[in-house]
């Protein structure tokens, strides 16, 4: 099975951090956050990642090279300018190829088990296009509004309770329809998709933290060095 880590943001909010740093190599608890995906990804059994970037990718490509220093193997989808989500896995698709992949995003730390995204994925068909995994919605501003329903589907609804975490499971078709190399959002692809009833998920209580400012890059620095000396 592979992964996507998206990664191509421009990270806005971080600014001065990302005037000359892609925002995935940010460091927390002594590694880029993006390392810390790949090290999880290669923990799980992936082997086959692709990582999509846009703003300082020539940077990005040079820190984390092929791979090989964590047994997998990286492939790039280069974007001139940054496509969001879904468009950067519409342009990523001939890389992911046929079967269902998991998708991470790259601005995010979670102690969500990997293992659980893709026992979700080996399940997804024609019926079941996507696995979400779903965090309450938290105190800050976050992104759309998410139902979770008693049978288990996920669908979009103003005032829901929980929000898209950033980690999730896919079937390509899911993006087959959308054009490539073009800027889409994620949103409409989940509405369309939650009206259909082709959306699943469920809700992680454990420790998610969106690094989109850097008092929660500093945060979660903190937090991660002390887990680390805890463990020593």
């Amino acid at each position: 099975m592979k992964a996507m880590i998206l990664a191509a943001g421009r990270g806005e909010r971080m600014r001065p951090l990302t005037d000359q740093t892609p925002k995935p190599l940010l460091a927390a608890g002594g590694k880029p956050l993006i390392v810390w995906h790949i090290e999880a990804l290669a923990r799980a059994g992936i082997r086959d990642i692709v990582i999509n970037h846009a703003w300082l990718g020539d940077v990005l490509e040079a820190a984390i090279g092929d791979g090989s220093r964590w047994g997998v193997a990286i492939s790039w989808s280069r974007e001139g300018s940054a496509l969001e989500t879904a468009g950067g896995i519409a342009t990523a698709l001939p890389l992911l190829g046929d079967a269902p992949f998991i998708a991470l995003n790259g601005d995010i730390h979670s102690d969500y088990p990997v293992e659980r995204l893709i026992a979700a994925a080996a399940q997804l068909g024609t019926t079941r296009q996507g696995h979400l995994v779903l965090i309450p919605y938290p105190g800050h501003k976050a992104g759309a509004a998410l139902a979770l329903g008693s049978d288990g589907l996920v669908s979009v609804a103003q005032g829901a309770p929980f929000t898209f975490s950033g980690l999730a499971a896919y079937h390509p078709a899911l993006f087959a329809g959308l054009p490539r190399g073009e800027k889409l959002a994620l949103l409409p692809v989940f509405e369309a998709a939650g009206a259909a009833g082709l959306l699943a998920g469920e809700v992680h209580h454990g420790d998610w933290t969106d690094v989109g400012t850097p008092e929660r890059l500093a945060e979660l620095d903190q937090r991660l060095a002390v887990t680390r000396q805890s463990a020593c």
